[in-house]
This record gives structure tokens, sequence and C-alpha cells, in this order.
């Protein structure tokens, strides 16, 4: 009779289980959606009219843009690795305070090498909650990995899509007071840091203990002799630096072709609002039918539509190229993350993510700088937005080379 009635109470403890980590998954997407709300309202449309307003040309916009992504190439792997080691909760609190405290400092910011401070400050709490999120979903989903990974990615760019509207309407309703938007900024960060701690509190730390022993250096040994795994990250790597470069230039180029602030917000949020609505379908069709069609196709679109922003100043014609940007963006990142996690089933999720984090964000930190520098140049945004193309066809040209023969399956293998 107890063997009946340990049979009989399975499938409750089952669904019990699957319903918490459900409940965990829904939360943490929450807090991502909040978090991500206010690094970026921080940064889109605000940042280059706020910078520029300081007194920063079109140089130091770039290291003022791209400070904030050094961070994921400092502290994204160890950050991995530690929650592999200790988990995720104290990390993520970590991470929690930095969003909470950093927008505060943006009020008292009044050089551009202050604000550039700042913005590397904020920088450790994406960079740290980026990493350490995508570990636990593909702990916890690792069947599912791609459709789970978009999905979260989508609820942060809804945040990221509703920030540049809030952002944008703050500028237009208080005359261009470029510092009320960063209450607003305070405010989402400190309702961020809530959501962490209570999606943690209830004790659902979101990782295995599997392989949490493994040394690092035996980690990310078994990551970077794998050459397709590489390759893959290095992809995504040259899609955040056109995304880094085209975030921060599309709207610089809007602003200096003088267009009205209404149309910086629309160019920033078509590109977003286009991804949270396409990255989950993305990511579904991923798991389905393979990775690696989705990713090249994704860098030539993205390449043809930075090919064409510069010839024009139409501003509906802008915020379109802007949408198919976003388009592109989505085929490609809704598939590398799943597939770097697909190739590196010895390495730990955590050090995996913190791996691939490492990669994309060197990319996203050396496009505005590299970009910023080309356009400060004789060849101008013509020469910046085209350099973008070609960084993009080129990482198409080399994965589809890479990947070409004995590629992954297409449904992803269980961890």
């Amino acid at each position: 009779m107890a063997f009946d009635s340990d049979i009989s109470l399975g499938p409750v403890l089952f669904i019990d289980r699957m319903e918490a980590r459900d409940r965990f998954f829904y939360g943490l997407s929450f807090a991502g959606a909040l978090a991500i709300l206010s690094s970026t309202m921080a940064k889109n449309p605000v940042l280059v009219p706020f910078a520029r307003s300081l007194g920063a040309d079109t140089a130091l916009l770039g290291l003022i843009a791209a400070a904030s992504t050094l961070p994921g190439i400092l502290v994204s792997l160890p950050a991995g690795s530690l929650s592999d080691l200790l988990g995720r909760r104290k990390i993520m609190y970590g991470a929690g305070f930095v969003f909470a405290s950093a927008p505060l400092l943006y009020l008292i910011v009044s050089t551009p090498s202050q604000l550039m401070v700042v913005r590397f400050y904020h920088g450790f709490a994406t960079a740290i909650f980026g990493t350490v999120a995508s570990a636990a979903i593909v702990d916890n989903f690792p069947d599912l990995k791609a459709g789970r990974l978009s999905f979260y990615s989508s609820a942060t760019v809804v945040g990221r899509g509703l920030a540049p509207f809030i952002g944008g309407a703050i500028i237009v309703l208080t005359a261009n007071n470029y510092r009320d938007v960063y209450w607003a900024v305070a405010l989402a960060g400190i309702s961020a840091f809530l959501a962490i701690v209570a999606v943690y509190g209830r004790g659902w730390d979101g990782g295995r203990k599997e392989g949490r022993g493994t040394l690092l250096r035996e980690q990310l040994r078994s990551i970077i002799t794998n050459r397709r795994a590489v390759v893959a990250s290095g992809t995504e790597a040259a899609q955040y630096l056109a995304f880094g470069a085209f975030e921060v230039f599309s709207i610089d180029y809007a602003f200096n072709g003088g267009l009205d602030p209404l149309w910086w917000t629309a160019i920033a949020g078509a590109q977003l609002v286009t991804v949270a609505a396409v990255k989950p379908v993305m990511g579904r069709l991923s798991d389905r039918y393979g990775r690696n069609r989705f990713i090249v196709a994704g860098l030539l679109i993205c390449a043809a539509a930075v090919l064409f922003y510069p010839l024009t100043l139409e501003p509906v014609l802008l915020v379109a190229l802007a949408a198919i940007f976003g388009l592109g963006f989505s085929s490609v990142t809704s598939s590398t993350q799943a597939l770097v996690s697909d190739l590196c089933v010895r390495s730990g999720s955590g050090s995996t993510m913190g791996f691939l984090h490492t990669v994309m964000d060197v990319g996203q930190f050396t496009g505005p700088v590299v970009i910023s520098l080309v356009i400060g140049n004789s060849l101008w945004y013509l020469g910046g937005f085209w350099s973008i193309a070609a960084v993009l066809a080129a990482g198409a040209g080399a994965f589809s080379l890479t990947f070409r023969r004995n590629a992954p399956p297409a449904a992803c293998p269980s961890r």
C-alpha cells in the first residue's frame, strides 16, 4: 500500500515542482523586464542629448555609450562561474542593488567624464543579471532552452521597448529636462531590486547543483577548445557590435539631422518593439528547425537595414529600417545562446553563459567606440553604418563556413 501511495503522490509532487519552476521563471522574467526598463531608459533616447548637453563630442559620446558594456567583459564569466559554485541567489541580490543605486547617481553628474563613470557602474547590474538569469533558465528548461530564453529575452525587451517611449515622453513634457528622466529610471531600478528579492526570497534558487564543483579553468578550457562554440560566440559578438553602434548612432543621426524628439523615440521604439514581438516566435522555430539558418538570415537582414539607413533622413523610412534591424536581431539572438549551450554540454551553465556574455559585451563595447571614430573622421555617418554592415556580412560568412557541415541537430539535445 505504501508503494501505491508513493506512486499516487508522484504526479502531484511532479506538478508542484513544475509549478514552482514556472513561477520562478515568470517571476524572473518580470524582474528582468523592470531591470532592463530601468537600464535602457537611462540610455535610450536620453543619453545622447544628455551627453551632448554636457559637452561631449562624437568620440567621447562613443566612450560614454560603451562604458556600461565594459563591466560585462570584466565580470560576466566570473559572475556566471560563481553562481555555479555558490548558487544564483546571492549573485542576483548584488545585481539588484546596483540596479537600485546607480540611477540616483545620474542626478548629480555635471561633466561627460562623470557620466562615463556612472555608466560604468550601472553596467555591472546588467552584466551580472543577464548572465545568471540565462544560466538559471538553461538549467531548468534544457529541452526548451531557446523558447524559454527567447520568452525571457522578450520580457526584457518589453522593458526595452517601453523605455524609449516613457523617456521620450518625459523629455517632451518637461521641455528637454533630461534629469527628470532619471527619476523614472530610479523608480524602475528600485522596483527591479524588490522584484529580484521577491523571486529569490521564495527559496527557489533556479539552478542545478550538477557540475558546480568543476574548476573554472576546466570549464573554460572545454569552451574555448570547441571551435564551433567560439565561432558561434563570435557571431553573437558581431551582432551586438552592430546593436551597440546602431542603438547609439541611429539616434545621433536623427538628432544631428534635425528630427523632432518624437522621431528619436519612434526610431528607438520600433526596433525594440519588433524584437519583443518576434523573438519568442523565432526561439520556438529555432528549437524545432535548428539554429543555423535563423542566425545567417538575421545577420544579413541587419546588414541590409544598416546599409540603407544613412541614405535617407525621411523619418518614416528610418523607423521602418529600425524595425527591420530589430527583426534580424531577433533572428540571430534567439538562436545563438541556445546554440552555444548545445555545444558546451560539459561546462556549467553559468560558465557557458558567462563566456558568451563576455564575448557579446566585447562586441557591444567595441561597436560604439569604433564607429564613433569612423563617424568622427571624414567617412561620417555613411562610413559608420556601412562599416557595421560589413561586420555583419563577414560574421554571416564566417558562421556559414564553420557550420556548413556536421551542424548540430535541429532539436536541442538534453543536457
